[in-house]
């Protein structure tokens, strides 16, 4: 038995060695990034600036693949399968969460295929509201629609989209009856909320500074905790009294569950090294992103979390999988 257990303890150490030594000599060629985005999608510009970074440190070059076919399912679940050798990963946010309430089936486990490794950061959405309605607060929002009730509307860029999701935990906070109305791009929903015809909207916040500034949407609430850089004078969600209507929009990254866990942990460090370049602070403080600093273990609870909580609010509001 004493044979039997030195022979497991020898053979567990050389394969520590070799993963270590795996992740020493990582990465030998070009890693392949798939975005479920496309090209110049806000979450797609933060991952290039972060990665050119990151990869700039370690000598080395990656390559974005854009997939957003199939609601980001075709680009996930390409990264599900692949091989757990390090020069696959995943760009995840948010959306991962809401893949799993808009499907009845996914062709993967967003948890049990996948190994999430670094978070870039969160960015938060801005409640705003049409200026022709007067609403200076979220007290008088909250207001008019209690004292009219399924009367006020918000707009959406779809079904299950952040803007959406964002908007219905806010509903549930504030007990108020209000309308959806889904929209197909957030031009179009801004546009409507300028001329009226939408009371409100939780758009990200990057996007929106230029019609806030401009004053053609007036500026309500942020929904993160903390009060975001880019409107420091617009209070958060949880300032207005509904610290359950918080939500977070955020990225980063995973890789195939069975990559090397020393692997991982390089990745990450790697990432967490450019996030704290000056130059890439910078560049993602104009994006609205605000940096969050995680293990890899934290943030595989995040990402569990962030399901677990998507998938409650899915329920609440009844939204139905639309295939």
């Amino acid at each position: 038995m004493t044979m039997i257990r030195d022979v497991g303890i020898a053979l567990a150490l050389l394969c520590g060695l070799a993963s270590a030594s795996q992740a020493q000599d990582w990465p030998t060629r070009n890693v392949q990034v798939v975005s479920m985005f496309e090209p110049g999608n806000a979450n797609d510009l933060v991952a290039r600036i972060v990665l050119d970074q990151a990869f700039r440190q370690m000598n080395s070059s990656f390559i974005i693949e854009n997939r957003p076919g199939g609601g980001g399912t075709l680009a996930v679940g390409s990264v599900a399968k692949a091989d757990p050798d390090g020069y696959s990963v995943l760009l995840i946010s948010s959306t991962l969460s809401s893949q799993v309430v808009m499907h009845k089936s996914l062709p993967y486990d967003p948890i049990g295929d996948f190994a999430p490794v670094v978070i870039f950061g969160i960015q938060p959405s801005v409640l705003v509201a049409s200026p022709a309605k007067g609403y200076k607060t979220v007290a008088e929002l909250v207001a008019a629609a209690k004292a009219k009730p399924g009367a006020l509307n918000f707009g959406s860029v779809g079904i299950g989209a952040a803007s959406h999701m964002a908007a219905e935990r806010f509903r549930l906070a504030a007990k108020i009856q209000t309308q959806h109305i889904p929209y197909k791009g957030p031009v179009a929903v801004l546009t409507d909320v300028i001329a009226g015809r939408i009371d409100y909207y939780f758009p990200p916040i990057a996007p929106a500074v230029p019609q806030i500034k401009e004053g053609k949407v007036t500026p309500l609430a942020v929904s993160t905790p903390k009060r975001a850089p880019l409107l420091p004078d617009v209070p958060t969600i949880v300032e207005a009294g509904y610290p359950d209507a918080t939500y977070l929009f955020w990225g980063g990254l995973a890789m195939p569950a069975k990559t090397p866990r020393a692997v991982i942990n390089k990745l990450h460090d790697e990432v967490e090294k450019a996030l704290a370049d000056p130059g890439v602070q910078e560049r993602l403080a104009k994006l609205g992103v605000q940096k969050q600093t995680m293990s890899v273990d934290e943030f595989a609870k995040f990402v569990r979390d962030d399901i677990a909580s998507t998938v409650k609010l899915a329920k609440d509001i009844n939204l139905t999988p639309t295939n």
